[in-house]
């Protein structure tokens, strides 16, 4: 079971995703860092896939609570989903501003997010949300080489599949 974050929520289907909602602060970041790292040991991702999930999620939360011009109250909800070949994080607030990626001076302190996360997601992209109100961003990352077994696929046919990953799905990236 995840952990709930302090005056937030998590809410978890069993298996394969897990969602917090944080509050628009400086601290849910490290704290959706904690959870995610907890839920990738549960589900025995390699250290280099957490290390980058973790990396990129931060990027991604400390955009939407920087940029988020949103009134107070508003939550950050941060979502990790296993899927078969890949895991996919999502980031949603209630800002509708899409985020561009940035060109930042060799002395800027910030402004690199965007391009670290399209330098090392294998697909990512800025999206309205269906319901009207805000933005995700989303990226994910593979889990095994291209012609490796998932996890899942392993377990479904006793560690003997042979299977294709295929070409990583690419949404926005920029130039």
């Amino acid at each position: 079971m995840p952990m709930t974050p302090p005056g937030g929520s998590a809410s978890l289907n069993q298996e394969r995703e897990v969602e917090w909602r944080l509050s628009r602060h400086a601290r849910s970041v490290g704290l959706a860092r904690a959870l995610l790292r907890e839920q990738a040991r549960s589900w025995k991702l390699s250290d280099e896939v957490t290390d980058t999930a973790e990396f990129l999620l931060s990027e991604l939360l400390t955009n939407a609570y920087r940029h988020g011009a949103v009134p107070k109250g508003r939550e950050i909800w941060a979502r990790c989903a296993l899927e078969d070949d890949r895991i996919r994080m999502e980031v949603s607030d209630a800002n509708l501003t899409l985020p561009e990626p940035q060109e930042a001076a060799p002395d800027d302190t910030s402004g690199r997010g965007l391009a670290l996360v399209a330098a090392l997601a294998d697909a990512w992209a800025a999206e309205p949300r269906v319901c009207g109100i805000g933005k995700t961003v989303w990226f994910e990352l593979r889990l095994r080489p291209d012609g490796e077994p998932s996890p899942t696929e392993s377990a479904r046919a006793g560690s003997t599949a042979a299977t294709s990953a295929g070409p990583p799905r690419h949404a926005t990236r920029p130039s």
